[in-house]
């Protein structure tokens, strides 16, 4: 879309996609070719982990042709000078023939080769970093037994002593489509660093992605241009939002930047609304208003400029509208929600609207045949019941789960979590790649509702407008925690004016991009 400009780093490849690259590229190199630069490649970037030479390495190569990076990048390390130690945890028989080479390579240097035990005798107090290169994207099984406790070992040492860990392509046992660790009782690498080979990969950016994968960086092995597909996904960047901000014109007044109405707050949930609704004000919106399904307060001591009212008085058909914070699951709660699914223009469904329209079929009709501008905004939960599948089903394949909400509702659909998934109907993703662990507490989910609903008054298309909000709800959260607040015990109140802080800097940016342009 022409307000999300693709860029090369950004681009994120299915397992598939990057083995079709790989395929093509080999069969036009000669033998060994990307093997050798996927390992100088590593060298060089875990130079710049290390202290000088003698730092002492330790490399763990399994098999497969991640076991063959990891040898290749063992002697490369070990010809510079550093304390190289391997840990072979393969048959040396079932290597490729390119993989046979590097091991001989190896062999032939100074490294210094051990098996997997290794790990229980050796003084990892020396280490001054630990290459991963156990199994890369190909592994379809369970790690388990003597390299399942290889990896745990590893994790606990890595902690232990603080020496950083660099998994070669994507961090061993971490399904690179998912995220998420292959088999219910498997184990994946902790790394603090990985270099990602030919593309990058949605699996590092999302479910227990960001924990596993650390700072990733993306070695393209200088595959030829007309060898690379398509992505089936992007990673948030915000120049991809640079075209939607724009400055305000001095000749303006409230009037001329729209109404938001927040619907919610049902006995003893008053908050979940006010957060919404002073969420939406900090970022823009002309009038906020905010409508009660219980009986609404006199005014917002906080925010006074806030107009409340019942949901049943409300307008709406006001600019945009956010619905479910707080709405709670109440016969006058559905009956509100149908009005709104009816009559919005442009509408925000979060919360207990969506659990509200999990329940009941003609609800779910309503959504599916709405033509104007949607943005669901589940966590997982929340999205499983829309589905009628489990949370663990969800968590099991987020990209899977987002495209298959936004296409039975005809929405633009944010999944929430660490590596939030932006979804559309005709199956284009955004995976986010700010926010922190200060999210995970209550109240923030309404805020980033209200922020949609501010955003959504405006010409862009929902699909940019999701993924806009959701950047700038995890930037606002990342600033609070750069200056030290946080990230245990932030509240979601204090998240708002970091918000509006983050909002006004990425104006200006684009703003100083547009006059250099």
């Amino acid at each position: 879309m022409a307000s999300k400009p693709f860029l090369a780093k950004n681009a994120l490849y299915s397992v598939q996609q990057i083995r079709a690259m790989e395929k093509a590229a080999n069969a036009t190199l000669p033998p060994e070719t990307l093997m050798r630069r996927a390992g100088v490649a590593s060298a060089v970037y875990a130079r710049s982990l290390l202290a000088r030479p003698p730092a002492n390495v330790l490399v763990i190569a399994g098999p497969g042709n991640n076991g063959g990076d990891a040898l290749e990048t063992a002697h490369l390390l070990a010809d510079d000078g550093y304390a190289v130690s391997v840990i072979l945890c393969c048959d040396l028989a079932r290597f490729s023939s390119d993989a046979q080479k590097c091991y001989q390579r190896a062999l032939s240097s100074k490294v210094l080769f051990f098996g997997p035990d290794y790990l229980s005798q050796a003084r990892p107090e020396q280490w001054s970093l630990a290459i991963d290169g156990l199994f890369g994207i190909g592994l379809a099984r369970p790690i388990s037994g003597l390299l399942q406790d290889v990896v745990e070992k590893l994790n606990q040492l890595s902690a232990l002593y603080r020496f950083p860990v660099l998994s070669l392509d994507v961090p061993s046992g971490l399904n690179a489509d998912t995220g998420q660790i292959v088999g219910q009782q498997g184990s994946a690498v902790s790394a603090t660093h990985t270099l990602t080979f030919i593309g990058n990969k949605p699996g590092l950016h999302t479910g227990a992605g960001r924990d596993h994968a650390g700072l990733v960086e993306v070695a393209d092995l200088a595959i030829d241009q007309q060898f690379r597909q398509v992505p089936k996904a992007q990673l948030i960047n915000q120049m991809m939002f640079s075209a939607l901000l724009k400055p305000r014109p001095h000749n303006s007044h409230k009037g001329s930047f729209g109404d938001v109405l927040v619907i919610g707050g049902a006995p003893g949930m008053a908050g979940a609304v006010l957060l919404s609704a002073r969420a939406a004000a900090h970022c823009g919106a002309g009038r906020v208003f905010a409508g009660f399904v219980a009986e609404p307060p006199a005014y917002d001591s906080q925010n006074p400029e806030l107009m409340l009212r019942r949901a049943g008085d409300a307008d709406f058909s006001v600019n945009a509208v956010v619905i479910g914070p707080g709405l709670g699951l109440s016969p006058a709660s559905s009956d509100v929600l149908s009005k709104v699914l009816q009559q919005a223009r442009k509408l925000v469904v979060d919360a207990d609207a969506l659990n509200l329209i999990a329940a009941n079929a003609d609800l779910q009709k309503l959504l599916a045949s709405r033509t104007g501008a949607t943005i669901l905004t589940p966590h997982p939960l929340e999205a499983a019941r829309l589905l009628g599948i489990s949370a663990t089903e969800v968590q099991a394949d987020r990209l899977h789960a987002a495209r298959a909400l936004a296409s039975r509702y005809a929405a633009t659909v944010i999944l929430k979590g660490s590596g939030s998934v932006i979804a559309q109907a005709d199956g284009e993703v955004i995976i986010n790649h700010t926010g922190n662990p200060a999210l995970a507490t209550a109240g923030t989910g309404d805020i980033l509702a209200g922020i949609c609903g501010s955003l959504l008054i405006g010409e862009a298309p929902a699909f940019d407008i999701a993924g806009l909000a959701v950047c700038l709800h995890g930037l606002a959260a990342d600033r609070l925690v750069a200056q030290g607040i946080g990230p245990l015990g932030i509240t979601s109140g204090e998240l708002i004016h970091a918000v509006r802080n983050c909002l006004n800097e990425m104006l200006a940016d684009s703003s100083e991009a547009a006059d250099a342009y």
